[in-house]
């Protein structure tokens, strides 16, 4: 825990960057119903919402900062001594969509598991410098820090027959 809290305050800051290029993938729809990524990462979104967040997304964030905080949190979390729980990664032409996927069973497989998972996220989010140095901590939450980096999508999965997906606005 020690470790994803300091990572997200690392890139919280903003610092971290794409260690390499990405194979640039077919341009997607603007149409949400048109989830190219439905049936290969995850089942269809059995449940939706939308947030509109109280954060603006910064102007510099672009897909190297987006693939780049994946990066850095994968490769934090591969650090423990142990497999992470959950996967994330970055899709889109311009890595505007999370997806983040359980990678064992009963971790992520109910709307109440993943809220209470992205409740978890929200409360490391608030202990990083970004939110208290802006006294936003009481009042943003991990979507508003996924809205920063300028990702617009967040799908949460089970990877077996449960998705929950977030659009940001």
């Amino acid at each position: 825990m020690r470790l994803l809290i300091g990572l997200l305050a690392l890139v919280a800051l903003l610092g971290a960057a794409a260690t390499g290029a990405l194979a640039q993938e077919p341009e997607d729809s603007d149409d949400p119903a048109d989830d190219r990524h439905s049936g290969y990462y995850y089942p269809a979104p059995s449940t939706t919402e939308t947030y509109v967040a109280r954060a603006q997304a910064l102007p510099d964030s672009d897909r190297t900062r987006r693939v780049g905080f994946v990066v850095e949190l994968t490769q934090q979390m591969l650090k423990n001594p142990y497999p992470p729980d959950f996967v994330l990664f970055a899709k889109g032409t311009d890595a505007e969509k999370l997806i983040l996927v359980a990678m064992r069973d009963g971790v992520i497989d109910t709307l109440f598991r993943a809220r209470a998972l992205l409740a978890m996220l929200t409360s490391v989010a608030r202990a990083t410098p970004l939110f208290k140095d802006y006294g936003v901590a009481d009042y943003f939450t991990f979507f508003d820090l996924l809205k920063i980096l300028g990702f617009q999508q967040l799908t949460v999965s089970d990877g077996e027959a449960f998705a929950h997906q977030v659009t940001i606005e």
